[in-house]
This record gives C-alpha cells, structure tokens and sequence, in this order.
C-alpha cells in the first residue's frame, strides 16, 4: 500500500478506497456493514479537517490515515486468501451469517479496529512524524470523541425496534458488555505501553498477539448468533 502522508490529500486514498469497498460489498454483508460505519467517520474527519477544527492537521491526517490502513490490510489479506489479524477473523467468519444482526456486525468491526489497530495506528503514526504518543494525544481524543457520537448514532439506526428490544432479548446483554469509550480508555494505554517497549522487540511482539487474540476474542462474542 503507498505511503499515504505522500499523498496531496491523504485522507481522500483512504475513502475512495472504502467507497469502492461499498459499491461491491452487498448490504447485508457484514463487512459492508462495518465498512459504511467507517466511511462516514472517515468522511465526517475529512470535513473537520478541511474546517480547521484539529489544532495539528499533519497528525490528524497521519492518525487517520496509518488507522484505516490497518482495516484495509485486513481487507486485502482476505482478498488474496490470508488470515487477517485475530482481531478480524470473526467479522470475516461470520460476515454472511443469518443469525447475527446489523448491529452486531457494527460493533464487532469497532471493537476489533479500535481495541486493536489503533494502537498500533499511534505508534505508526509516531513512527511517521517522529514524535511521542503524548503529541499526538489531542487528536486522539477528537477522533474517539467522533467515535463515541457515531456510535450512539449506530445504535439508533440499527438497534431492533421496540417490539423486538425487550430486557430478555439477548442482544440487550450484548450490548451491554462492550463500551467503546472503555476500549478507547485501554487503546490508549496499550500504544503508550507499545511505544515505550519499542527497543524490545521480542515484548512487543508477544504484547502485540496477546492484544489481537483478546480483542478477537471479545468480538468473537459480539458475534453470537441470536435467533431472530
């Protein structure tokens, strides 16, 4: 994949290639799901962007950008028949399947993505500017503060009517079992603890799989087939 901060608008590789994602993926897919999630945070940090509302664009634009490209990398592993990160694979296993709702789909695309590649997205884009993960902490709390407002909006759009929410159903469990601004809280930790280990390759590498496989896990769960 090119190096995106290359790019004249760097944000603009990223949604075009999500928006080609969209056209192709069918609605029901759970993939497409995600991937239609993604795409209006992904536009909607463009448009603050191009309004100035982040103090640092550059490290703005590098954040957003090293984090899609971790989800497009999943994304073209499975195209060309590899395993995609742990944290991934559930999304990809059970993307067609019947029994698991919209919104679950949504959720276990953002658990995955936030509790796993956004922390590596922080050192990447550390990496990038040659900065600490402290600069870059400003902007990190703008895009999970979007984050946590698209969220809300998903639930509304997707979450089962009335007659089907009931304080039996199990998806109301579910949901109840997986905040995103928890997994926002512990991101940040993991990519300051990613950052400082950095010199020791082998630690990092043992924390890095560790982290996938647990964030696969919870989406694993996310991803329990509910009768309808």
């Amino acid at each position: 994949m090119a190096q995106s901060e290359h790019l004249s608008t760097p944000v603009d590789g990223v949604i075009a290639r999500m928006r080609v994602l969209d056209a192709e993926l069918p609605e029901r897919d759970g993939v497409g799901v995600f991937n239609r999630v993604y795409l209006a945070v992904t536009e909607e940090v463009d448009r603050r962007l191009d309004a100035g509302e982040f103090a640092d664009r550059r490290a703005a634009s590098a954040l957003d950008v090293r984090f899609a490209e971790r989800y497009l990398a999943a994304v073209e592993a499975v195209e060309r028949d590899r395993r995609p990160p742990a944290c991934w694979r559930p999304l990809f296993q059970f993307r067609r399947h019947p029994g698991v709702r919209p919104l679950q789909f949504a959720l276990a695309g953002i658990n995955a993505h936030i509790g796993h590649d956004l922390a590596l997205a922080v050192v990447d884009a550390c990496r990038t500017l040659r900065c600490e993960p402290a600069d870059l902490e400003d902007e990190f709390e703008r895009v999970g503060n979007l984050l946590v407002s698209l969220e809300e909006r998903i639930r509304e759009d997707l979450m089962p009517g009335p007659d089907v929410l009931q304080i039996a159903d199990p998806i109301t469990h579910l949901l109840g079992s997986w905040s995103l601004e928890r997994a926002r809280d512990a991101t940040w930790a993991a990519a300051r603890a990613l950052w400082a280990l950095r010199r020791c390759e082998d630690v990092v590498e043992e924390f890095t799989e560790r982290l996938d496989a647990a964030v696969g896990f919870a989406g694993r769960m996310l991803l329990t087939p509910l009768a309808d």
